[in-house]
Order: structure tokens, then C-alpha cells, then sequence
């Protein structure tokens, strides 16, 4: 049959080899004869190939037409059952009928299902409430692990988490559980209480008499001869462990570690053996009192040894050599011993003095051999270098001294300065003589500035306070690095200290005029100069790293600037107060009149009381050009506003002037030798004429006020030719000032007239004086 599957090419029945390779080429006649002929041979022997296997399969063949036969067959008879049903159901519906049968089917299997359910959660509801009756009886009967497995497995059965019954409520699920939960709750506090009250039992301390009993055998309510192992194990189980622990760790700390820590106690042991098991009954542990407290001598192996034996106690007679529970216990007793044992002994065994801390390795070596003991009787873990506590504070006994030498050298600098008074005895300030030897006379408190040859008065705490500085900075050079920049800044916060103490403890003498206030801006001078010369002195002597942080120059600025605002504030308050008793002159009018020259000259007197009294206080402490300048910023307020008044007067009687001119030449009496002393200190190695001119441009108003006093009885052609020679214009005096002068003392007359024009064709004077003194005042300044 192959030869009628294949295809039959045409072209294989031509001759012709050019009709093959191009096949679109058109045939001859000849051609389409031998390809018919050719055609019709090929399928004779096709048919005569089908003829000759259709016989040989005959019997196949006929086999395929019967059973296509009988399927015709049984499809027909089918089909007419069919028909037969259709018509049977279209007569007879029951479509209702086969629908409410399969709905009851689905809702008995829904039941069913439900009901299977239902007996499910009861089997399971049953099965945990026996195992919580299991529970309950083995805690009555004291089987004290086997409830504490029965719970934690009922936990877990449960859902519950963190303990907490409540919190695990599910939206929609049988309230069974609510109920079961509840009764698990029950069950572990009921437990926890047992185990606890059992801790209660096995550990007891008594106060009066020191001794710490661990009972191995215990009896709670009608629960006997539970052993304490089991009671351990059975809160390990339940997680509880931790609660179970702390206060009995509590009580060990409180009772047996710390007295052996404070030199109080010293341990002894003993043990209870039942005779006829061979079995530890009980474990004591009595604290003796010691009556040596400083039997820990000064390194600490005593105490070290007796803690050790103490947690050996506890880690072989409570915690039965089970390493997890004695960390448990660790993690509630080693923290407060490490503090104590710092607080009570390392911090006090810190060397007080640098040459000692070598002796101090000894202490570090114990320390250390006392922490690897512990680890091995697993109070704290050896993997945990948080535990390392007391090695950290005795590897860092370096900064620990320096940190320890800082607070003291502070709480020194201080306490001095909050015990000093800056109160000096009148032998101090009175000026410098020669004693019997024909030596000149010296006092503590007077010294020599740093970068001046002058001496001057300093408060007692800032001498102190410098000598307190010296000796830490000279420390700072002997020092190791770490300690070293530990007393550098030591050093320097004292400085600070003053700038922050002394202003608030003298906050009253601040504000009035004092001795206090002057030797305070003195004190203040000779820090900033001393600060300054801190870093020549010591810092190449400094250790390298210390060296490159040590600076001392920002110190200066702030003394300097303290020292300024002071004096400012003394200055100030002077002028104030001198002013007060100006205005008391009522701005020296009608001084013709007898009652107001009275009240004028009282107002002078007081002028000259309060610049002596500041006189007496500023003189022999101030330095004397500061003492100068200062002075002659009062002098300049006072000889100003005063000259300022008589000027403002616009009408004065002939008798009126010559009592302004008597108050004026009074006031000079009176502060005569005030002046003097200025000349003497401001002109030290110059003639009397420069002198004068040095204090009249220190105190403008001087000049001023002298010439006003003369003018006060002089003819108005000479004031004239006075301002027309410049004289008055050197003097302060300004055109409106004249003007208003002459026009109150001389009366409206032609010469007035002809004065005041003369007066106002020759300001030129004015003007350039005022370039002059301008210039004067910006090389001065």
C-alpha cells in the first residue's frame, strides 16, 4: 500500500532531461502521448497492487464491516431509548423532586460534617481539660516538674503567649477556649505561687544572727519532701526562673556580699547531713562580724577570696553547679557588686599621687584573677566583656586618678575662693615706706605684673588661686599623657572658676563703690597677664599630645575684658552718684540768693567728699595710668555737667556771677590736691607745663571750667578779644556757649550788638580747634 501513499511525480515520466531542469518549459505532442501512455501503465499496476491486498486481507475486511454493523445496530436501538425517556419524563416531570433531594443530601452531609466537627473539638476540649485536671492534681500532690511540663505543653495547645491568657482572644472561635485559657492561668499562677513559697522555704536569712540556711528538703502546706532541685528545675521549665531568683539574689547582696565588701563580716560554712540517707539536709552559711574593718588591707585580696567562697556557696548548695542558673543569678547580683566593690574599695584605693600608681598593678593583677573566678564558677559570662567591670575600672586607674585629682583640684580652687574676703587692712593701702633696715617696704598682696614692672594690690584667692595653677601645670609636665591633659584642664577650669564664682559672691559690692570692686579688676589683670604667661613657662615642657591641645591665650581676652566691664561699672556708678549731688544745686541758679548759694555750695562739698572718698579706694590699688584715666573720666563728668549748667543760665545778676565764680574756685580748693596728685602721676618725668597739658587732655573740661571762672568777672572787650585770639576756642568754649554766655551777664546794648558781630566774624577759630582736638583726641585714643 505504499505505492499508494506516495506521491507520484509527473517529471519521472518524461524522458526528456531538459524538460526536468526547467519544468516550466511548455511539452511537446510527443511528450503528452508517452506520459499518457506511461500514466495509464503505472495505474494498472496500482489497481492490480490494491486488488491483490484486498484479497489477501479478506478476512480482516470482513471482520471491520460486521462490527461497524453491530455499532450502527446499538446506536439505533439507543437512540430509541432515548426517545422512550424523553417522552417518559416530558409526560412525567420531575425535576422538583431530583432538586429537593439533592438539597436535603447536601445539608445532612453540611450536618454531618458540622456534627464531626463539633465531636472533634470536644475530643480535643476534653483531652486538654483532663490534662489541666492532670496539672492541678500533680501540683496538690507536689509533682512539681511533671506540672510545670503539663503546662508549658498546654501553653502552646493553647496559643497563649507571654503568659498572657487574655490577649490571645480570636475573632470567632468557640468560647471553650476563652474558658480554657482562663483555667491555664489559674493553673500557672497556682504553680508559680507553690514554687515560690517552696524558694521562700529552702532560702532563709536571719538578721539577728547572720546566718543564711538553703533547706534541701521542703514542705509546703501538705506538700512534702520536695526537693529543691525540683523546684528549681520545675521554674526553669516554666520560665520563671529569673522571678524565682531575684529575690533571693536581693537578699544575698544585701545580707552577705556587701557587709564582706564594707569589712564588716567574714563567712563560715557548714553543712547538715541526714544520718541514716547520707543526704545534705540543709546548707548554712554564717556571716561572722569581723573586728579587724580594715582587714581587706589595701589591695583587696581578702575581700576578693571571701566573695570568691561565697559564690562557690551559692554555685555548688543553691544552683546545684548548673551553669544557666547560676548566670541567672549572676545577672541580678553582679551589677550591684561590681558598684559596690568600686564605690567601697577601688575608687578609694586610686593612689592620691602620681609616683603610686605602679603600686596600684597589684590591685589590677587581684582584680582580674577575681573576675576569671567568677567565670569559671559562671557568676558572670566569659564571653561578655560587659561583665569585665571592675578589670575596666582598674585598667583605667590613670584617667580614674586624673578624673579623681580634677574634682579635687577644682573643689580647692573653689573652696578658696569662696572662703576669701577681699577686704584689706588700711596698713595694706597705705602707701610703700621704709621699715627700720631702710628697706622699702613690701606686702603679700602687692605684686609685679607679668609683662610691667609696676606693682599693684590683688586679692588674696587670685594669689592662691595662681599659686594652685602653677603647681597643677608643673604636675602636667611629670605626668603621663592621659593624666597630664586631665590636670591641664583641671588648671584652666579653676581659672574659669573665678570668672564664674567671685562676680555672684560679690554681686553687692559690684554694685556699689567698694574696695572689693578695685581689687577684683586688679585680679582680673593679673590673670589675663598670668594666662599669657602660662604658655611660655610650661607648655614646652608639656607632654607631645597634651602639647598640641594646651592653649591658654583665650583666657586672657576674657580676664582683660572681666576686668574692663568692672571698672567701667565702678566708673559709672561714680559718676552717678556725683551727679545726684550736682543735681542738688538745682543748676546753680539764683546763687545771688543766699539760700540757694548755701545749697549750692553743700552740692560742691559733696562733689569733693565722693571724689576723695574714691580717691582714698582707687589710689593705692589702681594702677597708676589706669588710676589716672579713670579719674579723669570723673573729674571730666563732674567739671563738665557743672561748667554745662552755669552756661545754660540765661540771666545773671552782677552779685549772681561773682557767687558762681566763688563755687567754682571753691570746688577747685577742694579738689586741689586730687589734681596735683594727677599731675604727678600722669607727668612722672616731664616739666610742670607738659604736665598740665597731658591732664587738660586727659580732662578737656578743666580748662573750661577754670576760664568760665574768669569770665564770670571779666569786661565783655576782653571776652571778645579772648575769642578773637582763639584763647576761649582752646579753652572748649563753642560760639552758641559765648553767645549765650555774653547775652545773660551783659544787658542788650550797641557794644553787645557789636561784640556778639565781632565774635561771629571770627568762628574760623572755633572750627580749626575743633580739627585740631579732633586730630588730638584720635592719636591720644
Amino acid at each position: 500500500m505504499d505505492v499508494l501513499v506516495n506521491s507520484i511525480d509527473v517529471r519521472d515520466l518524461l524522458s526528456s532531461p531538459d524538460l526536468l531542469d526547467s519544468p516550466s518549459s511548455p511539452l511537446s505532442a510527443p511528450d503528452l502521448r508517452l506520459l499518457i501512455t506511461r500514466l495509464e501503465s503505472h495505474t494498472l499496476k496500482i489497481k492490480s497492487k490494491v486488488q491483490s491486498y484486498l484479497l489477501s486481507h479478506h478476512d480482516d475486511f470482513s471482520s471491520l464491516f460486521s462490527q461497524s454493523s453491530d455499532v450502527v445496530s446499538r446506536s439505533e436501538d439507543l437512540s430509541g431509548q432515548v426517545s422512550e425517556l424523553l417522552n417518559l419524563i416530558s409526560e412525567h416531570p420531575i425535576e422538583a423532586e431530583l432538586s429537593g433531594i439533592i438539597k436535603e443530601t447536601v445539608e445532612k452531609r453540611s450536618q454531618v460534617r458540622e456534627k464531626m466537627e463539633l465531636l472533634q473539638l470536644l475530643g480535643v476540649v476534653l483531652e486538654l481539660n483532663d490534662k489541666l485536671s492532670v496539672v492541678k492534681e500533680n501540683v496538690r500532690i507536689g509533682r512539681v516538674i511533671e506540672a510545670a511540663e503539663g503546662v508549658k505543653e498546654l501553653k502552646t495547645a493553647l496559643g497563649i503567649r507571654n503568659g498572657d491568657s487574655t490577649a490571645e482572644v480570636v475573632e470567632g472561635e468557640p468560647v471553650v477556649y476563652g474558658l480554657l485559657r482562663n483555667e491555664w492561668t489559674q493553673c500557672f499562677d497556682e504553680i508559680q505561687d507553690l514554687l515560690l513559697k517552696f524558694i521562700e522555704k529552702a532560702v532563709q536569712f536571719e538578721q539577728e544572727t547572720n546566718i543564711v540556711h538553703v533547706k534541701y528538703q521542703l514542705t509546703v502546706n501538705d506538700i512534702k519532701g520536695v526537693e529543691l532541685y525540683t523546684v528549681f528545675k520545675a521554674m526553669d521549665v516554666l520560665g520563671i526562673l529569673d522571678y524565682g531568683l531575684a529575690k533571693v539574689a536581693d537578699l544575698f547582696t544585701k545580707y552577705v556580699t556587701t557587709p564582706v565588701i564594707k569589712c564588716r563580716s567574714t563567712p563560715a560554712f557548714m553543712e547538715k547531713i541526714d544520718q541514716e540517707s547520707g543526704h545534705i539536709l540543709e546548707a548554712v552559711l554564717e556571716m561572722v562580724p569581723s573586728a579587724d574593718t580594715e582587714s581587706n588591707g589595701t589591695d583587696g585580696e581578702t575581700m576578693y577570696a571571701t566573695i570568691v567562697q561565697i559564690i562557690k556557696f551559692i554555685y555548688d548548695s543553691l544552683c546545684f553547679k548548673n551553669g544557666p542558673w547560676m548566670r541567672c543569678f549572676g545577672r541580678f547580683t553582679w551589677p550591684r557588686m561590681s558598684e559596690l566593690i568600686i564605690s567601697d574599695f577601688l575608687s578609694k584605693v586610686i593612689p592620691d599621687d602620681a609616683s603610686k600608681l605602679a603600686e596600684f598593678q597589684k590591685i589590677r593583677k587581684l582584680t582580674s584573677e577575681f573576675e576569671t573566678n567568677l567565670k569559671e564558677l559562671m557568676l558572670i559570662a566569659s564571653s561578655d566583656i560587659k561583665d569585665e567591670r571592675l578589670s575596666k575600672f582598674a585598667d583605667n586607674v590613670e584617667v580614674h586618678f586624673a578624673s579623681r585629682k580634677k574634682v579635687e583640684i577644682l573643689a580647692k580652687a573653689r573652696n578658696l575662693l569662696l572662703q576669701s574676703n577681699f577686704i584689706l587692712s588700711q596698713e595694706y593701702v597705705r602707701p610703700l615706706g621704709l621699715n627700720k633696715e631702710g628697706i622699702a617696704e613690701d606686702f603679700p598682696n602687692r605684686i609685679d605684673l607679668l609683662f610691667s614692672s609696676e606693682k599693684f594690690m590683688v586679692s588674696e584667692a587670685a594669689i592662691k588661686l595662681m599659686e594652685l595653677v602653677h603647681q597643677t601645670l608643673k604636675d602636667v609636665c611629670l605626668l603621663p599623657p592621659t593624666v597630664g591633659l586631665e590636670f591641664y584642664q583641671a588648671a584652666k577650669n579653676a581659672l574659669v572658676l573665678y570668672e564664674a564664682v567671685i562676680p555672684v559672691k560679690l554681686e553687692r559690692q559690684l554694685d556699689s563703690i567698694n574696695q572689693a570692686a578695685v581689687l577684683i579688676h586688679n585680679d582680673c589683670l593679673y590673670l589675663s597677664e598670668e594666662s599669657l604667661g602660662l604658655a611660655f613657662e610650661y607648655r614646652p615642657f608639656f607632654p607631645s599630645s597634651v602639647k598640641e591641645l594646651a592653649v591658654f591665650i583665650d583666657l586672657a581676652p576674657r580676664f582683660q575684658l572681666m576686668a574692663e566691664e568692672v571698672l567701667q561699672r565702678q566708673i559709672q556708678l561714680v559718676i552717678y552718684n556725683l551727679k545726684e549731688a550736682i543735681d542738688a544745686a538745682d543748676g546753680f541758679q539764683n546763687t545771688h540768693q543766699m539760700r540757694q548759694f548755701e545749697s549750692a555750695k553743700f552740692s560742691i562739698e559733696q562733689v569733693a567728699f565722693i571724689v576723695e572718698k574714691v580717691r582714698i579706694i582707687w589710689e593705692p590699688l589702681l594702677l597708676p595710668d589706669i588710676y589716672e584715666k579713670s579719674m579723669s573720666m570723673v573729674l571730666e563728668a563732674v567739671f563738665s555737667r557743672i561748667a554745662k549748667d552755669i552756661l545754660m543760665l540765661d540771666d545773671m545778676a552782677a552779685e549772681e556771677t561773682l557767687q558762681l565764680q566763688t563755687l567754682i574756685h571753691l570746688l577747685f580748693e577742694n579738689l586741689s590736691s586730687l589734681v596735683e596728685s594727677l599731675l604727678a602721676v600722669g607727668g612722672r618725668g616731664k616739666p610742670q607745663e607738659a604736665q598740665r597739658d597731658t591732664l587738660n587732655d586727659f580732662i578737656p573740661s578743666l580748662r573750661k571750667l577754670r576760664k568760665l571762672a574768669e569770665l564770670l568777672d571779666m569786661p565783655l572787650k576782653s571776652i571778645t578779644t579772648a575769642w578773637e585770639s582763639g584763647e576761649l576756642v582752646e579753652c572748649n568754649f563753642t560760639l552758641s556757649e559765648l553767645e549765650d554766655f555774653i547775652r545773660a551777664i551783659f544787658t542788650d546794648s550797641p557794644l553787645r550788638k557789636e561784640c556778639l558781630l565781632r565774635i561771629n566774624n571770627s568762628n574760623d577759630w572755633e572750627k580749626e580747634y575743633k580739627r585740631k582736638y579732633q586730630a588730638k583726641s584720635t592719636s591720644w585714643t
